[in-house]
């Protein structure tokens, strides 16, 4: 008989599968606590549970870990995990550390199928989704390795599209708050773009702060990049952005790759300070990250701030982002896992 993963299960049906047992209600809230608060990485680590209790349960069951088959820091501090899941596949997150912030990115695909073209996880290709506890798998086992240091925040912008994956996405999102007791503020869901599932995302998970992989102001710079945009064109996503429900003081991320030479002009910065002046926002502008048999390059330092500076002239809020991790293929675009 196969084992049946805890982690799998939802709170309801782990009573379910307690209840099928013969076990009394309490024993749920008991496996709860000791699998995503105390995190367990065993059943036998359960010692609330007698031993023939834990022997019982663990003959039918098992609670998943991820296999950490890569550990490796960068100079800036940035640390980036290769882990294997239980299929043989490979998936990278990224620790970030910010001041008193410490950001763990994780993936929600095992590769990816938007194809963008400045970003190498495309190149890889598409091979599956995560399951839902696979993508908190990866703040479970990266908040033990760290110890004393705690996870501040959480970004869904590892490997994949999270809202291709939507299901489990979602699913993660209810876990992460409701287990691992994250603030929703805490934790941000990047897109390429996904008009349809972006605004469905309030009504199927708990309130996050959500950020835009816009990086171009014009249909022929976009659709050229970022394959998406012949289907959910700038406008069309403009649209959903200004119907994005947001909470009182939150804004949608804009975060704009510079490339040099294909969308980093004056005129580009006008346009997409145009482009979002109606909607609460702010724009993370990130130098091109290059990486090995990278088409494009990144701007010269005077253009990236000459753009900031049309931005911030215009009243928008406009950051550039520092990249980190870049000498480990950490950086923003660079995620390609080992595939087995």
């Amino acid at each position: 008989m196969r084992k049946i993963n805890l982690k799998a299960l939802s709170v309801e049906e782990l009573g379910s599968f307690l209840s099928g047992l013969g076990l009394p209600k309490y024993r749920t809230s008991q496996l709860v606590h000791w699998i995503y608060d105390k995190r367990a990485r065993t059943i036998e680590e359960i010692t609330e549970f007698s031993k023939p209790l834990r022997a019982m349960l663990g003959e039918k069951a098992y609670i998943s870990e991820l296999k950490v088959l890569d550990r490796l820091a960068s100079s800036d501090g940035t640390e980036k995990f290769l882990f294997e899941l239980e299929d043989g596949q490979s998936i990278e997150s990224v620790l970030i550390p910010d001041g008193k912030r410490l950001t763990l990115c994780v993936s929600t695909q095992v590769g990816c199928a938007m194809n963008c073209r400045f970003c190498l996880t495309g190149k890889t290709g598409f091979k599956r989704n995560l399951k839902a506890y696979e993508i908190v798998d990866q703040i479970i086992t990266v908040g033990r390795l760290i110890l004393p240091a705690r996870i501040t925040n959480i970004v869904l912008m590892g490997m994949g599209e999270p809202l291709k994956n939507f299901a489990e996405v979602t699913a993660a999102l209810s876990m992460m708050t409701g287990l691992l007791h994250i603030s929703n503020r805490k934790i941000t869901v990047s897109t390429s773009g996904l008009v349809k599932e972006m605004l469905e995302l309030p009504q199927k998970a708990p309130v996050v702060n959500l950020a835009v992989s816009l990086n171009a102001t014009t249909d022929d710079v976009r659709d050229f990049i970022m394959p998406i945009n012949k289907k959910y064109p700038i406008k069309m996503l403009m649209d959903a952005c200004r119907k994005f429900p947001l909470p009182k003081r939150r804004r949608i991320t804009f975060e704009y790759v510079l490339v040099d030479g294909l969308n980093d002009t004056r005129a580009d910065a006008k346009r997409l300070a145009s482009l979002i002046k109606t909607i609460p926002s702010k724009v993370n502008l990130i130098p091109l990250n290059e990486f090995e048999g990278c088409e494009f390059k990144k701007p010269p330092e005077k253009k990236i701030l000459d753009f900031q500076k049309v931005l911030l002239d215009a009243g928008v809020t406009a950051l550039i982002r520092k990249s980190k991790g870049q000498d480990i293929l950490a950086a923003c675009g660079q995620l390609k896992a080992k595939n087995r």
